[in-house]
């Protein structure tokens, strides 16, 4: 099993992952617009895709946007995708994808990493607990959709 940054050569590979993805949250499958917005993410280098590959095959892929945190004045991450594929899923891979998120955060000096999942995604909240992340109690989350 190998982990590592994606690049255009897994412009397949993790474009089918995140087609999965969104059908996971009840979005359409579009295996063309998805590949259309990870070359997207790819070329621009405005994310940080990284992927676990086994015997060729794509099990899970995590990406990572780049904010700022202006009360510390440091940088920081948003792990706005993991996904697991559903037949890899229980063997350790969403621990590897989140150790190297932490292992980004590190290297580029970043304050913290941030996340969101559903309310009801609770294999997703165990997970995310575990590898230490705490739900938030001090701040709420809002969102205006345009458009």
């Amino acid at each position: 099993m190998e982990i590592y940054q994606a690049s255009m050569e897994d412009l397949a590979g993790v474009s089918a992952l995140f087609n999965l993805y969104r059908v996971f949250y009840s979005q359409a499958s579009d295996l063309e617009a998805a590949a259309g917005y990870i070359r997207e993410r790819l070329e621009k280098e405005d994310s940080v895709i990284f992927v676990v590959r086994e015997e060729g095959k794509y099990l899970g892929f995590t990406q990572l946007y780049p904010t700022f945190s202006s009360v510390s004045m440091k940088k920081a991450w948003i792990l706005n995708d993991l996904y697991v594929d559903a037949a890899a899923r229980k063997g350790g891979i969403g621990e590897k994808l989140i150790d190297k998120a932490k292992e980004l955060a590190a290297e580029t000096g970043a304050v913290s990493i941030s996340l969101s999942t559903a309310s009801d995604n609770f294999t997703a909240q165990r997970l995310y607990e575990k590898m230490g992340f705490k739900r938030d109690e001090q701040f709420y989350h809002y969102e205006l959709v345009i458009g």
